[in-house]
Protein backbone atom coordinates (compact mmCIF):
# COMPACT_ATOMS: atom_id res chain seq x y z
CA UNK A 1 0.00 0.00 0.00
CA UNK A 2 3.18 2.37 0.90
CA UNK A 3 3.89 2.09 -2.95
CA UNK A 4 0.75 3.16 -4.45
CA UNK A 5 0.65 7.45 -3.43
CA UNK A 6 4.19 7.35 -4.75
CA UNK A 7 3.09 6.44 -7.94
CA UNK A 8 0.18 8.90 -8.25
CA UNK A 9 2.97 11.49 -6.92
CA UNK A 10 5.24 11.17 -9.36
CA UNK A 11 2.80 12.36 -12.17
CA UNK A 12 2.21 14.95 -10.41
CA UNK A 13 5.10 16.40 -9.53
CA UNK A 14 6.13 15.88 -13.02
CA UNK A 15 2.83 18.55 -14.12
CA UNK A 16 4.16 20.52 -11.48
CA UNK A 17 7.86 20.64 -12.69
CA UNK A 18 6.39 20.98 -16.31
CA UNK A 19 4.39 24.13 -15.45
CA UNK A 20 7.31 26.13 -13.67
CA UNK A 21 9.48 25.48 -16.33
CA UNK A 22 6.94 26.63 -18.57
CA UNK A 23 6.72 29.64 -16.68
CA UNK A 24 10.11 30.91 -16.17
CA UNK A 25 11.53 33.80 -18.43
CA UNK A 26 14.31 31.62 -19.89
CA UNK A 27 11.34 29.48 -21.61
CA UNK A 28 9.16 32.39 -23.18
CA UNK A 29 9.53 33.13 -26.77
CA UNK A 30 9.88 36.71 -25.53
CA UNK A 31 12.74 38.54 -28.45
CA UNK A 32 14.35 39.88 -25.48
CA UNK A 33 15.01 40.95 -21.91
CA UNK A 34 14.46 44.58 -20.01
CA UNK A 35 18.07 45.82 -18.93
CA UNK A 36 19.09 47.62 -15.89
CA UNK A 37 18.40 51.64 -16.81
CA UNK A 38 21.70 52.60 -16.11
CA UNK A 39 24.81 51.40 -15.03
CA UNK A 40 28.11 53.38 -14.05
CA UNK A 41 31.98 53.33 -15.02
CA UNK A 42 34.81 54.91 -12.90
CA UNK A 43 38.46 54.08 -13.81
CA UNK A 44 39.55 55.10 -10.51
CA UNK A 45 37.34 52.10 -9.11
CA UNK A 46 34.48 53.86 -7.31
CA UNK A 47 31.51 52.87 -9.58
CA UNK A 48 30.56 49.11 -10.17
CA UNK A 49 32.52 48.84 -13.04
CA UNK A 50 36.11 50.08 -13.87
CA UNK A 51 36.08 48.91 -17.36
CA UNK A 52 33.85 50.39 -20.03
CA UNK A 53 33.63 46.28 -21.65
CA UNK A 54 33.26 44.93 -18.19
CA UNK A 55 29.89 47.54 -18.29
CA UNK A 56 28.69 46.46 -21.94
CA UNK A 57 28.79 43.30 -20.75
CA UNK A 58 26.61 43.47 -18.20
CA UNK A 59 24.08 44.51 -19.95
CA UNK A 60 21.49 41.26 -21.16
CA UNK A 61 21.52 40.03 -24.85
CA UNK A 62 18.45 41.28 -26.97
CA UNK A 63 17.91 43.69 -24.44
CA UNK A 64 14.70 45.90 -25.25
CA UNK A 65 15.18 48.98 -23.39
CA UNK A 66 17.66 51.56 -23.32
CA UNK A 67 21.07 51.46 -20.93
CA UNK A 68 22.43 54.42 -20.25
CA UNK A 69 26.47 53.88 -19.02
CA UNK A 70 28.00 57.30 -17.61
CA UNK A 71 31.68 56.91 -17.84
CA UNK A 72 33.17 58.98 -15.47
CA UNK A 73 36.37 61.13 -16.69
CA UNK A 74 39.34 59.36 -16.95
CA UNK A 75 41.55 57.08 -19.66
CA UNK A 76 40.62 53.61 -20.21
CA UNK A 77 43.13 52.13 -22.29
CA UNK A 78 40.99 48.83 -23.29
CA UNK A 79 39.13 47.67 -26.84
CA UNK A 80 35.62 47.71 -26.30
CA UNK A 81 33.01 45.90 -28.82
CA UNK A 82 29.30 46.10 -28.64
CA UNK A 83 28.34 43.30 -30.26
CA UNK A 84 25.13 43.17 -32.44
CA UNK A 85 22.97 41.42 -29.97
CA UNK A 86 23.35 44.17 -27.37
CA UNK A 87 21.35 47.09 -28.67
CA UNK A 88 20.27 50.85 -27.07
CA UNK A 89 23.24 51.10 -25.35
CA UNK A 90 24.11 54.78 -24.49
CA UNK A 91 27.39 55.82 -23.71
CA UNK A 92 27.92 59.01 -22.06
CA UNK A 93 30.72 60.88 -20.43
CA UNK A 94 29.56 62.57 -17.16
CA UNK A 95 31.67 65.44 -17.91
CA UNK A 96 30.32 68.20 -21.18
CA UNK A 97 34.13 68.07 -22.28
CA UNK A 98 34.92 64.88 -24.56
CA UNK A 99 38.52 65.38 -23.38
CA UNK A 100 37.58 64.22 -20.08
CA UNK A 101 36.92 60.76 -21.13
CA UNK A 102 38.71 58.99 -23.53
CA UNK A 103 39.03 55.43 -24.60
CA UNK A 104 42.52 54.30 -26.21
CA UNK A 105 44.53 51.51 -27.26
CA UNK A 106 46.88 51.09 -29.92
CA UNK A 107 46.42 48.12 -32.51
CA UNK A 108 47.33 48.57 -36.04
CA UNK A 109 46.20 46.37 -39.09
CA UNK A 110 49.30 44.92 -38.77
CA UNK A 111 49.61 44.21 -35.15
CA UNK A 112 50.51 40.49 -34.71
CA UNK A 113 47.19 39.13 -32.37
CA UNK A 114 48.07 36.79 -29.31
CA UNK A 115 46.38 33.89 -31.35
CA UNK A 116 48.14 34.44 -34.54
CA UNK A 117 47.75 36.57 -37.62
CA UNK A 118 47.14 39.99 -37.18
CA UNK A 119 44.15 42.47 -36.06
CA UNK A 120 43.45 43.29 -40.21
CA UNK A 121 41.99 47.03 -40.55
CA UNK A 122 38.35 46.62 -38.92
CA UNK A 123 39.85 44.68 -36.30
CA UNK A 124 42.48 47.45 -34.85
CA UNK A 125 39.58 49.45 -33.80
CA UNK A 126 39.98 50.61 -30.47
CA UNK A 127 36.04 50.89 -30.16
CA UNK A 128 33.74 48.56 -32.29
CA UNK A 129 29.96 48.65 -32.94
CA UNK A 130 28.29 46.26 -34.11
CA UNK A 131 24.99 46.42 -32.49
CA UNK A 132 21.92 48.66 -33.74
CA UNK A 133 20.60 51.85 -32.27
CA UNK A 134 23.56 52.90 -30.60
CA UNK A 135 24.44 56.63 -28.86
CA UNK A 136 27.81 57.89 -27.34
CA UNK A 137 27.84 61.16 -26.34
CA UNK A 138 31.24 63.38 -24.42
CA UNK A 139 33.48 60.77 -25.04
CA UNK A 140 37.06 60.62 -27.50
CA UNK A 141 37.64 57.54 -29.31
CA UNK A 142 41.77 57.40 -29.57
CA UNK A 143 44.41 54.85 -31.31
CA UNK A 144 47.67 55.96 -30.53
CA UNK A 145 49.57 53.32 -32.69
CA UNK A 146 53.35 54.58 -33.07
CA UNK A 147 53.98 53.99 -36.89
CA UNK A 148 57.70 55.98 -36.02
CA UNK A 149 57.89 52.73 -33.69
CA UNK A 150 56.95 50.12 -35.80
CA UNK A 151 58.58 51.55 -39.45
CA UNK A 152 59.66 47.94 -40.31
CA UNK A 153 55.62 46.81 -39.34
CA UNK A 154 53.50 46.77 -42.67
CA UNK A 155 49.72 47.91 -42.51
CA UNK A 156 49.56 50.68 -40.17
CA UNK A 157 46.11 51.47 -40.52
CA UNK A 158 45.12 52.36 -36.76
CA UNK A 159 41.15 52.70 -36.60
CA UNK A 160 39.97 54.36 -32.95
CA UNK A 161 35.91 54.16 -34.05
CA UNK A 162 34.58 51.72 -36.30
CA UNK A 163 30.84 51.30 -36.24
CA UNK A 164 28.65 48.81 -38.18
CA UNK A 165 25.17 48.65 -36.82
CA UNK A 166 22.59 50.78 -38.09
CA UNK A 167 20.72 54.17 -36.28
CA UNK A 168 23.84 55.73 -34.52
CA UNK A 169 24.62 58.80 -33.14
CA UNK A 170 27.26 59.96 -31.97
CA UNK A 171 27.21 63.82 -30.59
CA UNK A 172 30.57 65.63 -28.65
CA UNK A 173 32.33 62.95 -29.41
CA UNK A 174 35.87 63.08 -30.79
CA UNK A 175 37.91 60.55 -32.65
CA UNK A 176 41.84 60.78 -33.25
CA UNK A 177 43.95 58.79 -35.09
CA UNK A 178 46.67 59.11 -38.06
CA UNK A 179 45.39 56.56 -41.13
CA UNK A 180 41.54 55.21 -41.28
CA UNK A 181 40.76 56.74 -37.89
CA UNK A 182 37.36 56.57 -38.78
CA UNK A 183 35.47 53.03 -39.59
CA UNK A 184 31.87 54.24 -40.81
CA UNK A 185 30.74 50.27 -42.02
CA UNK A 186 27.51 48.35 -42.30
CA UNK A 187 26.76 44.91 -41.65
CA UNK A 188 27.41 44.11 -45.64
CA UNK A 189 26.53 46.23 -48.20
CA UNK A 190 23.45 44.96 -48.57
CA UNK A 191 22.48 46.39 -45.27
CA UNK A 192 22.38 50.14 -44.70
CA UNK A 193 24.09 51.68 -41.70
CA UNK A 194 22.67 55.03 -40.84
CA UNK A 195 24.90 57.09 -39.17
CA UNK A 196 24.64 60.38 -37.15
CA UNK A 197 27.58 62.85 -36.54
CA UNK A 198 26.60 66.27 -34.68
CA UNK A 199 29.45 68.74 -32.75
CA UNK A 200 31.82 66.42 -32.97
CA UNK A 201 36.31 66.69 -33.63
CA UNK A 202 37.42 64.13 -35.91
CA UNK A 203 41.18 64.04 -36.81
CA UNK A 204 43.45 62.32 -39.22
CA UNK A 205 45.59 61.94 -42.19
CA UNK A 206 45.28 58.94 -44.75
CA UNK A 207 41.29 58.14 -45.57
CA UNK A 208 40.32 58.60 -41.92
CA UNK A 209 36.75 58.76 -42.78
CA UNK A 210 35.82 55.80 -44.64
CA UNK A 211 33.67 52.52 -45.22
CA UNK A 212 30.12 51.56 -46.85
CA UNK A 213 27.97 53.64 -44.16
CA UNK A 214 25.13 56.51 -45.21
CA UNK A 215 26.48 59.25 -42.45
CA UNK A 216 25.91 62.48 -42.03
CA UNK A 217 28.59 64.68 -40.42
CA UNK A 218 27.18 67.98 -39.29
CA UNK A 219 28.45 71.21 -37.36
CA UNK A 220 31.71 69.05 -37.12
CA UNK A 221 35.25 69.88 -37.19
CA UNK A 222 37.77 67.35 -39.58
CA UNK A 223 41.35 68.34 -38.79
CA UNK A 224 43.97 67.31 -41.06
CA UNK A 225 47.10 66.44 -39.28
CA UNK A 226 50.52 65.79 -41.17
CA UNK A 227 52.08 62.61 -41.17
CA UNK A 228 54.07 60.94 -38.45
CA UNK A 229 57.01 61.51 -39.63
CA UNK A 230 56.36 65.30 -40.46
CA UNK A 231 55.08 65.57 -44.34
CA UNK A 232 51.96 66.66 -45.27
CA UNK A 233 50.02 65.12 -47.71
CA UNK A 234 46.65 62.84 -47.13
CA UNK A 235 42.96 62.35 -47.94
CA UNK A 236 40.25 63.61 -45.44
CA UNK A 237 37.59 60.53 -46.84
CA UNK A 238 37.45 56.92 -48.59
CA UNK A 239 33.86 56.10 -49.03
CA UNK A 240 32.74 52.45 -49.69
CA UNK A 241 28.99 52.91 -50.90
CA UNK A 242 26.60 50.44 -51.78
CA UNK A 243 25.08 52.14 -55.26
CA UNK A 244 21.47 51.97 -53.80
CA UNK A 245 22.54 53.69 -50.26
CA UNK A 246 23.84 57.03 -50.26
CA UNK A 247 27.42 58.01 -48.93
CA UNK A 248 28.99 60.63 -46.93
CA UNK A 249 27.39 63.95 -46.29
CA UNK A 250 29.37 66.42 -44.64
CA UNK A 251 27.31 69.64 -44.25
CA UNK A 252 27.61 72.60 -41.97
CA UNK A 253 30.59 71.68 -40.78
CA UNK A 254 34.74 72.70 -41.33
CA UNK A 255 37.94 71.12 -43.12
CA UNK A 256 40.42 72.49 -41.59
CA UNK A 257 44.60 71.59 -40.36
CA UNK A 258 47.85 72.83 -39.21
CA UNK A 259 49.32 71.66 -42.56
CA UNK A 260 51.12 72.97 -45.74
CA UNK A 261 49.09 74.53 -48.48
CA UNK A 262 47.23 72.68 -51.02
CA UNK A 263 48.66 69.09 -49.84
CA UNK A 264 44.83 67.34 -48.89
CA UNK A 265 42.53 65.92 -51.07
CA UNK A 266 38.52 65.82 -50.29
CA UNK A 267 38.31 62.08 -50.71
CA UNK A 268 39.32 59.36 -53.20
CA UNK A 269 36.97 56.03 -53.79
CA UNK A 270 37.23 53.42 -52.48
CA UNK A 271 35.68 49.75 -53.87
CA UNK A 272 36.58 47.68 -51.29
CA UNK A 273 37.75 44.00 -52.33
CA UNK A 274 37.62 45.61 -55.91
CA UNK A 275 34.12 45.74 -55.96
CA UNK A 276 33.31 47.47 -59.44
CA UNK A 277 29.46 47.51 -58.58
CA UNK A 278 30.20 49.85 -55.69
CA UNK A 279 29.47 53.33 -56.35
CA UNK A 280 31.00 55.71 -53.73
CA UNK A 281 29.61 59.19 -52.17
CA UNK A 282 30.72 61.91 -50.71
CA UNK A 283 28.81 65.25 -50.33
CA UNK A 284 30.54 67.93 -48.95
CA UNK A 285 28.19 71.47 -48.65
CA UNK A 286 27.99 74.68 -46.90
CA UNK A 287 31.55 73.76 -45.02
CA UNK A 288 34.42 75.83 -44.33
CA UNK A 289 37.42 74.48 -46.37
CA UNK A 290 40.89 76.04 -45.16
CA UNK A 291 43.78 76.16 -48.22
CA UNK A 292 44.90 72.85 -47.00
CA UNK A 293 42.20 71.50 -49.46
CA UNK A 294 43.28 70.96 -53.12
CA UNK A 295 42.25 73.21 -55.80
CA UNK A 296 41.47 69.36 -57.63
CA UNK A 297 40.01 67.66 -54.76
CA UNK A 298 39.53 64.60 -55.45
CA UNK A 299 41.89 61.74 -56.61
CA UNK A 300 41.98 57.91 -57.60
CA UNK A 301 42.23 54.85 -55.92
CA UNK A 302 43.73 51.79 -56.55
CA UNK A 303 42.99 51.88 -60.35
CA UNK A 304 39.69 53.14 -59.88
CA UNK A 305 39.17 56.94 -61.43
CA UNK A 306 37.66 59.39 -58.98
CA UNK A 307 35.22 59.99 -61.48
CA UNK A 308 33.09 56.91 -61.33
CA UNK A 309 32.23 57.95 -57.96
CA UNK A 310 29.52 60.37 -56.54
CA UNK A 311 31.83 63.19 -55.65
CA UNK A 312 30.10 67.00 -55.24
CA UNK A 313 30.40 70.05 -53.23
CA UNK A 314 28.22 73.15 -53.01
CA UNK A 315 27.97 76.43 -51.11
CA UNK A 316 31.45 75.74 -49.89
CA UNK A 317 33.64 78.64 -48.37
CA UNK A 318 36.87 79.31 -47.22
CA UNK A 319 40.35 79.93 -48.80
CA UNK A 320 40.05 75.56 -49.78
CA UNK A 321 36.78 76.03 -51.73
CA UNK A 322 36.66 76.44 -55.12
CA UNK A 323 34.39 77.02 -58.30
CA UNK A 324 32.31 74.39 -60.50
CA UNK A 325 35.00 72.46 -62.67
CA UNK A 326 35.84 69.35 -64.79
CA UNK A 327 37.87 68.86 -61.53
CA UNK A 328 35.87 70.05 -59.03
CA UNK A 329 31.89 68.96 -59.66
CA UNK A 330 29.51 71.03 -57.95
CA UNK A 331 25.67 70.26 -57.50
CA UNK A 332 23.01 72.59 -58.65
CA UNK A 333 20.28 74.43 -56.59
CA UNK A 334 18.00 71.61 -57.59
CA UNK A 335 20.65 68.45 -56.74
CA UNK A 336 21.41 70.29 -53.67
CA UNK A 337 18.37 69.59 -52.90
CA UNK A 338 18.26 65.96 -52.35
CA UNK A 339 21.28 66.06 -50.55
CA UNK A 340 20.24 66.89 -46.86
CA UNK A 341 20.26 65.22 -43.81
CA UNK A 342 16.41 64.11 -43.63
CA UNK A 343 16.91 62.63 -47.51
CA UNK A 344 20.13 60.96 -46.76
CA UNK A 345 19.03 59.28 -43.39
CA UNK A 346 15.82 57.84 -45.18
CA UNK A 347 13.18 58.28 -42.54
CA UNK A 348 14.86 58.37 -39.21
CA UNK A 349 15.36 61.34 -37.42
CA UNK A 350 18.25 61.24 -34.86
Amino acid sequence: MRSRPRTLAAPLLLAAALLTTALTPAATAAPGHAAPASLTVAADGSAAFAGIQAAIDAVPANNTSPVTITVQPGVYREVVLVPSNKPHIRLVGSSSRAADVTIVHNNSSGTPKPGGGTYGTSGSATFAVDADDFQARNITFANDFDELAHADQPNHQAVALRTRGDRIVLSNIAAHGDQDTLLLDSANKDRQGRVHISDSTITGNVDFIFGRATAVITHSVIQVTRRPDGTSAGYVTAPSTAPQFPGFLIINSTITGDVSDRTYYLGRPWYSGGDATLHPQVTVRDTQLSAAIRTTPWTDMSGFPWQGARFAEYRNSGPGAGTPSGTRPHLTDQQAGSHTPATWLGGWTP
